[in-house]
């Protein structure tokens, strides 16, 4: 019998409830189901559902991998308004909106499978029917910080034994961040390979925390942070040649040498591998911080038009709306008209001396990068073509190919929004009721524009270099929890005490 006749199996004949359903519950996805909360009609319900427990805070994962005392403070408790947390099959029966841990397995245009996350669980699987989803999986991160262990086969023998099986719970999350911290502790010397922010961050960290050991950073490029100004990059290398890390740019780990047998941790002599120039460079423990995978494979699974071959990225509209135009001529035939109209009134407007002959310019509407609860600024305006297959899907965050916006936390949240109002605007459009969200929700959808460049990478325990909105500077105000308790009031957990962090 197969897994979806096997599955519980949610109708809507059988359930009138109309549902939003958010995958994954992070940066973009909590930001996403806040909104929709508030702002849904009745009638409406939206169901989060995350394989974690909690809400990992990945950004503090590299300084708590290395750190001990802060670990169990990057896993920060769900608390959104008017979201209750529920059991995977207690699910059919719930009419409100809703929190699940689960696993995703499937998608198609209007169902998602879920299954239980761990072996053995007494659950069954459920296949749930929804309106309209965001997709906010996200991307695989790199090794060092990836609790879930998705990189099968870049393991190398520098490497500890594995950490045993993950289910996502606080618990697990702590116990992966010490186990990690054990590594870190055990090594003499540490490579580091990767000159973005983890791969920085890790690097510092360790050089800080425990300077007598050999600390190397590797990078394939000439600039550390290539895609921010070349000042990051000065004020990052400074920062770590303050500290005594190697850094070597312009060169690439030979993984052959990664193969080849080593002394034992306990003996004297000092492991080493080496680049593809042939520089051999020590190293007990080996951090391969080089990128992430975009976790599309469900959107793949579905339809592999959906997905860039060569990004592994899912395409999107800029309302966020998941891109596969449907295969006709009329389609294709709609957006030549349109272009062409418009080029046309673009001349006549210029004949006539019109000075709003011009679109607006993406580079003028950005977000503000500076604080996470601001709304962004985009277009609203018709979108030249917004035919699409699956109009009810909208994919945010790491997961999409939003128009050369950087991959961040920041990033997905104002993805979000966007996306969550235009659902609202959608619901309003089909069902013409009143939509209680605090913008002024028109029948046409908003479109994303992406902000300028900005990020803050520590370098070491106090200092950190960063850019936004074009300035680029440093600060010296750090702490070792990295400031925890700001995201955990972000997060609804307002003056949370240490003890309230065990949570």
């Amino acid at each position: 019998m197969s897994i979806a006749t096997k599955a519980s199996h949610l109708s809507a004949t059988e359930f009138p409830t109309k549902t939003v359903v958010i995958l994954g519950g992070s940066y973009g996805g909590s930001r996403a189901a806040h909104l929709l909360a508030e702002g849904i009609p009745q009638g409406w319900r939206v169901v989060l559902v995350d394989r974690n427990s909690h809400r990992n805070h990945f950004y503090n994962f590299s300084r708590y991998a290395v750190l001990a005392g802060h670990e169990h403070k990057a896993f920060i408790p769900y608390n959104i308004n008017n979201i209750t947390s529920s059991s995977l099959s207690d699910l059919p029966s719930c009419t409100s909106h809703v929190r699940v841990q689960a696993t995703i397995t499937s998608i198609d245009d209007h169902r998602i499978t879920l299954s239980p996350n761990l072996p053995g669980s007494q659950e069954s699987d459920l296949e749930l029917e929804y309106d309209y989803a965001i997709y906010a999986l996200g991307s695989h991160l790199p090794q060092p910080i990836d609790l879930w262990n998705h990189q099968k086969g870049v393991k190398s023998s520098l490497q500890p034994s594995a950490i045993s099986t993950y289910g996502g719970t606080k618990s697990e999350g702590i116990s992966s961040l010490q186990e990690r911290q054990k590594r870190v502790e055990a090594a003499r010397s540490v490579l580091v390979v990767g000159g973005g922010a983890l791969g920085i961050q890790f690097a510092s960290d360790i050089a800080a925390i425990y300077p007598q050991k050999r600390v190397t950073l590797l990078h394939s490029r000439r600039r550390l942070l290539p895609k921010f100004d070349e000042a990051v990059h000065e004020e990052a290398l400074q920062g770590l040649q303050e500290l005594n890390v190697r850094v070597i740019l312009g060169e690439r780990l030979d993984f052959e040498s990664l193969q080849h047998k080593s002394a034992t941790p306990a003996s004297p002599e000092l492991r080493v591998v080496r680049t593809l120039s042939g520089r051999e460079i020590p190293a007990d423990l080996l951090l391969l911080c080089t990128g992430q995978t975009p976790n599309t494979g469900l959107l793949r699974d579905m339809d592999p038009r959906a997905v860039s071959p060569d990004t592994g990225l899912a395409r999107v509209l800029r309302t966020m709306q998941l891109c596969v135009p449907p295969p006709s001529v009329e389609a294709h035939k709609y957006q030549a008209d349109d272009v062409l109209h418009y080029l046309k009134k673009l001349s006549l407007d210029a004949e006539e001396g019109s000075e709003s002959s011009s679109p607006p310019s993406p580079s003028s509407t950005h977000a503000d990068i500076s604080s996470m609860s601001s709304s962004t600024e985009t277009l609203v305006e018709p979108y030249l073509c917004q035919k699409t297959l699956y109009s009810n899907i909208f994919v945010v965050g790491d997961a999409a190919d939003a128009f050369n916006a950087i991959k961040a936390g920041h990033t997905s949240y104002y993805q979000a929004e966007v996306a969550a109002r235009n659902i609202l605007r959608l619901i309003s459009r089909n069902e013409k009721v009143g939509i209680t969200a605090g913008d002024d929700l028109d029948s046409e959808l908003e479109e994303y524009a992406p902000g300028p460049p900005g990020i803050k990478v520590t370098l070491g325990m106090t200092k950190s270099v960063y850019e936004s909105n074009g300035v680029v500077g440093t600060k010296n105000d750090g702490v070792e929890d990295l400031g925890v308790s700001v995201m955990w009031a972000a997060c609804g957990m307002r003056d949370a005490s240490e003890e309230d962090m065990f949570a």
